[in-house]
């Protein structure tokens, strides 16, 4: 069992799956991008008024539903002739017109396109990570440990560190290589609260060197934060991720115990 904060499933935070779960995990998420296409071309072949250019608000929030969708396709990295293709697909299927191929007998392919293009992007993702690591291991007081974690302190702090057991509070700005924020406490205003050891290894590795009261810059390569699957749309395969930290406070069990809520394991995990 894993436990978050009420106040937030803190998503840049996920947990750290198995390889049965990853499995799973990654067969769910294949699922949500063909339905977000189907229910895409939907729209698409419904009217179209989504030819030209979004004018009125309905068809810029129908715009923006497409836009979202697509974010999940991202990692694909799909040219304009296969996205013809994927369309022809789902618009010979939502109009229910004969279909060309037998999809049971593509969906090994499929998945097999799901891996190649994951791990095409993993790697694009790795190489510049890697680039932005090294830059950041070689500024002022940096410090880059075994696993690869970057740690630099930004602020001091005077006040314990916590043990992997321990339940901390923590403000967290959380943004990729190139600046963008893909999630933040700090812009929620309201601190999260979470066990040490049920967020990924970057952060139980680095909020162990951190004292109360102290703020710290952690940048994380992808094999301690989210790996090769990435956790798509905001974080690609392979991201090295940077975090600014401050910590707050070692929740002791009473307290932390009533600000739990129990994330079922399975499918539904975050």
């Amino acid at each position: 069992m894993y436990y978050f904060s009420s106040f937030s499933f803190l998503p840049c935070l996920g947990l750290y799956y198995s390889n049965v779960l990853e499995s799973t995990k990654r067969r769910v998420f294949m699922r949500k991008i063909l339905f977000s296409l189907l229910t895409a071309v939907w729209f698409l072949t419904g009217s179209s008024v989504f030819a030209a250019d979004p004018t009125t608000d309905d068809q810029k929030t129908m715009y923006a539903l497409g836009v979202a969708m697509s974010q999940s396709l991202g990692v694909f990295n799909l040219s304009e002739a296969e996205l013809e293709m994927v369309k022809n697909g789902l618009t010979d299927g939502v109009l229910k017109k004969p279909q060309k191929v037998n999809v049971q007998e593509f969906m090994p392919k499929l998945q097999q396109l799901q891996q190649t293009r994951f791990a095409a992007a993993s790697e694009a993702e790795k190489k510049a990570g890697a680039e932005f690591l090294t830059k950041a291991a070689a500024e002022k007081g940096a410090v880059k440990t075994n696993s690869g974690l970057v740690y630099s302190t930004v602020k001091e702090g005077t006040g314990a560190s916590p043990k992997a057991t321990d339940t901390v509070k923590v403000h967290y700005h959380g943004t990729l290589t190139d600046g963008s924020v893909f999630d933040s406490s700090v812009d929620r205003k309201q601190p999260a609260t979470f066990p040490l050891n049920g967020v990924i290894p970057c952060w139980t590795e680095g909020v162990q060197k951190m004292k109360v009261g102290e703020k710290a810059r952690l940048v994380c390569p992808s094999a301690i934060a989210y790996g090769d699957r990435g956790a798509p749309p905001r974080i690609k395969p392979g991201a090295t991720l940077v975090f600014e930290v401050e910590l707050l406070g070692i929740e002791t069990p009473a307290a932390s115990e009533s600000k739990k809520i129990e994330i079922p394991t399975g499918e539904g995990k975050k």
